[in-house]
């Protein structure tokens, strides 16, 4: 896994910075309206995603499994999403105190995030293994989702453990990303980690009360497989060598 490249000076005041400004946000939301403790209008329902589980995944959490029959469980075939209640319960565990109001829109972001990540992994599997995808036809420039020769086996995220690319792209004065996931796919049996970067842009509030009324949500994200291999550095070098020749970075 990278390692932090800074020194540790310098990583301990950016660290200081970062837990002062979460605690600030912390405390605006523990302000905001809420429902009575323990109680919740929140929807039960989950969204069932795109991408598909891995076979080899094991110890699947509960909400990942579907019940069958008289009490069975039979495994899903496509990860889930949490609904927005477990979303909002996870939260406050992790001592937020979001508005209520907003986790539905909240849910609905990180969705449509997770599957814009996974179809970012699939035109890299498209690009140069296009045999695991099974000669899946494009649609509008998307890969067909129905296929299973790639799966994701798991993922964990990573927020505080920069990429050794942010970093980079941070001393030459780029923002470091707000969040970071590592996504082990299953690519025929073979693990293949990918690395996902999230970049958020500020937008001026439009002086709502809701903490999500503001402007267009700017996001960018960054998918790329890691360099665990000479395989993966020939990959990265090529992408790289082929968006500066599209000349897209001048536009």
């Amino acid at each position: 896994m990278p390692k932090n490249l800074d020194d540790d000076d310098d990583d301990d005041e950016g660290r200081n910075k970062k837990d002062a400004a979460e605690e600030a946000r912390k405390r605006s939301f523990s302000s905001s309206p809420t429902s009575r403790q323990g109680e919740t209008n929140l929807s039960k329902l989950r969204e069932t995603s795109s991408i598909p589980i891995s076979h080899r995944a094991t110890d699947l959490p509960k909400h990942q499994r579907e019940e069958e029959g008289r009490g069975e469980k039979k495994r899903a075939k496509n990860w889930t999403y949490p609904s927005p209640k477990m979303f909002y319960e996870a939260i406050k565990r992790k001592g937020w105190q979001p508005p209520e109001q907003d986790i539905e829109n909240v849910v609905k972001i990180h969705n449509v995030v997770n599957e814009r990540c996974w179809q970012e992994i699939l035109k890299w599997e498209k690009e140069f293994h296009p045999e695991t995808l099974g000669g899946g036809a494009d649609v509008n420039d998307k890969v067909e989702r129905t296929n299973t020769s790639v799966s994701l086996l798991r993922f964990k995220g990573k927020p505080r453990d920069y990429s050794p690319k942010a970093r980079l792209l941070n001393a030459l004065g780029y923002k470091l990303p707000f969040d970071r996931h590592d996504w082990i796919v299953d690519r025929n049996g073979k693990d293949v980690r990918y690395v996902i970067d999230f970049y958020n842009a500020k937008v001026p509030p439009r002086g709502g009360e809701s903490s999500l009324d503001v402007g267009p949500i700017a996001m960018h994200v960054d998918v790329r497989p890691a360099l665990d291999s000479p395989e993966a550095f020939y990959e990265r070098a090529y992408m790289q060598m082929k968006w500066v020749f599209s000349g897209r970075w001048m536009q």
